[in-house]
């Protein structure tokens, strides 16, 4: 099917669909792949694309198990063939993967992935080691430890990806400190779009683990304020050992952060950044953004329903996104946050609570949705059978 310069792949064999009930045979699940114009072939930079993997029945020799969304809610585990790394790749024996916001959304159906066809793969905060390199590979050898980015469907044991998609880490490193690496690009570029200086009064709306993440990286631009709001106390603790300078309690998912700061901040931030999945979280952002000020635009990536235009512009805010907009950029990034890693001015260990193993990814993914006071991230083992 062709929609809007893209060619949507839905799962197929022998060139014909193929349903979610015929799971058990062999196909490929593909992703929605952008079609240049053939006047406007543009070199675009890299976005996440779905690591390629062939199903097979149960009992094939030389396969794995995957993790597959068969519907909002519904996770099941089938078999895929361990993938051959072709010329210029390599690939990848997964040992965690986190489970994201973005996940999150998928499993709970409230924004399909755009480059996905149900059922669908989830999974891209990957942990692993270099298993096997392809034709042409440089500089990267097997053995070594990673971290993954730009790379979906990683919920299994082996991943074939490009180079670009992985960064090596310190052999001294604990492995559950590799996969919540995949936000730091993002988030130091979200850092740097928010031009803090000694002056600013920043707050971050959210503090799950990006949210958490951000504070550590905002601390370190020296702000004359890091204010942060969450629904747990637990989180807000955590955040404080971070470096906010004030935390705040909202009673509920839906409740107003001027509320809760406005006698300390009766004319908002200058710097607002929402680190939050509801995309209504936007609304809450511009309330509680100053005149003048901007709100950087890391979380809200669910569909905001109401957002005041107008008061955009009476109060004269910014709005700016964030991604690396350059594939240099990207790595810089990449190479910068596994830096602040090693360096231990970022750290993950405190935020990561739950550990499944692979067979018990449903129970996961409840957990995660149920979203309990005592929970922030939760990593699923790819190659122990066992979980904590």
């Amino acid at each position: 099917m062709w929609r809007d310069g893209y060619a949507f792949r839905a799962p197929f064999r022998n060139g014909d669909p193929v349903k979610a009930s015929q799971l058990g045979k062999p196909f490929r699940m593909n992703l929605l792949v952008e079609i240049p114009s053939q006047t406007n072939a543009v070199r675009m930079p890299s976005k996440m694309s779905i690591a390629d993997l062939e199903f097979v029945p149960e009992g094939t020799p030389d396969s794995q198990p995957v993790a597959v969304l068969e519907e909002s809610r519904q996770i099941s585990l089938r078999r895929a063939a361990i993938p051959e790394p072709g010329t210029g790749e390599i690939r990848v024996r997964i040992r965690y993967v986190g489970i994201c916001g973005s996940d999150l959304e998928s499993y709970r159906g409230i924004r399909k992935p755009e480059f996905l066809s149900m059922p669908a793969r989830l999974g891209h905060e990957v942990s692993g080691v270099i298993d096997k390199l392809g034709r042409g590979v440089h500089g990267l050898r097997v053995g070594q430890r990673v971290t993954c980015r730009y790379v979906w469907g990683a919920f299994a044991r082996y991943i074939v990806c490009k180079p670009f998609n992985v960064h090596a880490v310190p052999e001294r490193l604990d492995d559950r400190d590799i996969s919540p690496m995949e936000v730091l690009p993002g988030i130091l570029h979200a850092a740097e779009r928010a031009a803090i200086t000694p002056n600013t009064d920043v707050l971050i709306t959210g503090q799950g683990v990006s949210g958490l993440v951000m504070t550590q990286v905002a601390a370190l631009y020296s702000p004359r304020t890091l204010a942060v709001t969450d629904l747990k106390p637990r989180n807000l603790e955590l955040a404080r050992r971070y470096g906010a300078t004030h935390a705040y309690q909202v009673p509920s998912s839906t409740g107003s952060t001027m509320e809760a700061v406005r006698e300390d901040f009766p004319d908002g931030f200058e710097v607002v950044i929402p680190c939050l999945l509801e995309g209504d979280g936007m609304i809450d952002a511009l309330e509680a953004c100053s005149f003048g000020g901007r709100i950087i635009l890391y979380g809200c990536i669910a569909p905001c329903h109401e957002f005041d235009w107008l008061k955009v512009h009476r109060k004269r805010v910014d709005i700016l996104s964030t991604e690396p907009r350059r594939d240099i950029d990207m790595r810089r990034w990449f190479t910068e946050g596994v830096n602040l890693v090693e360096q231990g001015l970022v750290e993950f260990q405190s935020m990561i609570t739950d550990i499944y193993p692979l067979e018990r990814i449903s129970e996961a993914f409840q957990r995660r949705d149920s979203s309990p006071a005592d929970s922030i991230h939760i990593l699923v083992d790819c190659e122990s059978g066992e979980g904590r």
